[in-house]
């Protein structure tokens, strides 16, 4: 019995800053961030939306009535949370109506948590292979103005619907994971913004892959050669290819070309977007699926790396006739159709804040699952 991804999904905010603007704003060359960090525009978002808004737009967009029934958890994957005590998934839970006797909860490790709600579903499916899980992974990247972080900030959401008998992709059941006590990435009680060790950052996250890698090598019996293609975590997507590279000296030039053409499908939606953290490595792998040119049976590698740190490496195998429920079309519209900010306006936008002052503030945004009001520090949702 093959357990997976039946259907998959992401929303980013209605609005966009481009990278050379930003550049410009800046005073530093653009291709700093385009050709340096691989990055192009990175969204935005308002006041009026946040995790809970971005997961349950996202996950709307594949659920039928008939999966609401079905589903009994709902896990939000995030570092981006709004409470440190109730969780964002059963605010979604309730915003899209799912079936009451259910699991909700929250999973927190910087940006492994998405990963680490899909394995606990992957659990919990083939416990109860007549049930579905949707996983949501869900966050917002900032860094501050005129900062080191500011050009890898971005936002999002990527949902996903677990199932037995998925159409789209199957777990391999083949995880290697690794775990490493640093500090390269933290944001202390009290911080509005993480704190980071860029440099120690970069190199956790290549260590740990080359690490997981030969380790994956080791007790699965596999090469570079067993995968179509290989997935990354995507703070910026020059992250990605630096870890990808390392690996290279054991490969063939032919080998080499593969692969880097199958990660250059993979980060088309996260150079327009920037960085979702639990969900970059999902959107990576959904631009991949809409982007490349792969085959029914096709086995993928996906590498998964949450600072502190955490990472993990699984495969997932393309099903029969997974095209047919791609849904490229609208990714592209969602993409396209998003209004370009001026450095003023994603500056005034930037420094707008949710109101903590316990008193009653009403807002509009005809965005479905916007925040419309927030009193005695309860925000209240469109549905």
């Amino acid at each position: 019995m093959n357990i997976g991804i039946d259907k998959i999904s992401f929303h980013v905010p209605n609005y966009y800053l481009d990278m050379t603007d930003l550049a410009h704003a800046r005073e530093t060359d653009p291709n700093k961030f385009h050709i340096g960090l691989g990055q192009d525009q990175m969204a935005i978002i308002p006041e009026t939306q946040d995790i809970v808004t971005l997961g349950a737009s996202a996950a709307a967009k594949i659920l039928t009535d008939e999966d609401k029934k079905d589903i009994d958890m709902v896990i939000v994957g995030t570092e981006s949370s709004t409470d440190f005590s109730k969780s964002a998934s059963v605010i979604i839970h309730g915003l899209l109506d799912i079936q009451p006797f259910a699991r909700s909860f929250e999973i927190k490790h910087a940006c492994y948590g998405g990963t680490a709600a899909l394995q606990q579903a992957n659990d919990y499916v083939t416990l109860h292979p007549d049930r579905k899980v949707l996983v949501i992974t869900a966050d917002i990247a900032k860094y501050g103005l005129s900062t080191g972080g500011e050009p890898t900030q971005g936002c999002g959401a990527v949902a996903m619907l677990i199932t037995s008998n998925p159409h789209l992709l199957s777990f391999n059941n083949d995880s290697v994971f690794y775990s490493e006590d640093v500090y390269d990435f933290w944001r202390p009680a009290g911080h509005d913004y993480p704190l980071v060790d860029g440099h120690m950052s970069n190199q956790v996250y290549i260590d740990s892959f080359t690490r997981i890698w030969e380790q994956n090598k080791k007790v699965n019996q596999t090469d570079s050669t067993d995968y179509a293609a290989l997935t990354f975590h995507l703070p910026y997507t020059k992250m990605g290819r630096k870890a990808l590279r390392a690996i290279f000296p054991e490969m063939t030039e032919t080998e080499q070309q593969r692969l880097e053409a199958r990660y250059d499908e993979a980060v088309v939606y996260s150079r327009q977007v920037g960085n979702l953290y639990t969900g970059s490595l999902y959107l990576g792998l959904m631009s991949l699926l809409d982007n490349g040119d792969l085959a029914a049976g096709d086995r993928i590698g996906l590498f998964s790396y949450g600072s502190g740190a955490v990472s993990e490496f699984f495969s997932m195998t393309l099903m029969d006739d997974y095209k047919n429920y791609l849904t490229i079309e609208g990714n592209q519209v969602l993409l396209a159709g998003r209004q370009q900010l001026s450095i003023e306006e994603y500056e005034v936008m930037f420094n707008k804040k949710m109101p903590t002052d316990g008193e009653t503030h009403t807002f509009s945004d005809p965005t479905n699952y916007a925040i419309n009001k927030i009193s005695g520090d309860i925000r209240y949702y469109n549905k």
